[in-house]
């Protein structure tokens, strides 16, 4: 158990540049409290000690705002960067070396059995992405922050969020100078 804690601190030490030492990350860093509670939780419920399992997940939500279904499958040097808000359903699988950031969403689409993304060895997932469905998400894939996917992701592909971009309604546009608006040329 220790030799597989000090392996997540070196790995958030690898992924995170404002990671200063050892101490910060195991006495600071939520995302890898959380991670270490789900280990114990997906211990009991393999046990099927289920009820106690979802009872000490739902404290580690309270405490760290990263939401981990006991059932979920995670692989090793798993890191959770900035957690708050992060949820993992009950059938996803996260292979080794993933790194997740906030708001991150491994949801669930259906009441099928395998209803939660799959997410292999090496893969990235920017903040806020949402990853829906049993999808499979290939190895070293990068997922951009706010993308929504719901189709598999071949092993090395970049996926990044549609451009943002603004939207006036014709009418709030025409009392604005045109100095004020964004930019031109949105064509409304």
């Amino acid at each position: 158990m220790v030799r597989r804690i000090l392996e997540d601190i070196r790995a958030i030490k690898e992924r995170d540049p404002a990671a200063r030492n050892a101490l910060e990350i195991l006495l600071f860093y939520p995302g890898m409290h959380a991670v270490w509670a789900h280990r114990l939780n997906h211990w009991l419920w393999q046990k099927r000690l289920r009820f106690l399992a979802r009872f000490l997940a739902h404290i580690v939500r309270f405490l760290t705002g990263v939401e981990i279904h006991p059932g979920a499958k995670l692989g090793r040097r798993v890191t959770i960067d900035h957690g708050m808000g992060v949820v993992i359903g009950e059938t996803a699988e996260i292979g080794n070396d993933v790194h997740i950031y906030s708001g991150v969403v491994l949801g669930g689409v259906s009441t099928e059995k395998k209803r939660h993304p799959t997410v292999e060895d090496g893969v990235v997932i920017g903040a806020g992405a949402i990853l829906l469905g049993p999808i499979r998400v290939g190895k070293g894939a990068r997922i951009g922050a706010g993308a929504v996917v719901r189709e598999d992701v071949p092993p090395g592909a970049i996926v990044l969020a549609p451009s943002p971009r603004v939207v006036l309604k014709p009418e709030l546009a025409e009392k604005l100078p045109p100095a004020e608006l964004p930019f031109t040329g949105l064509g409304i």
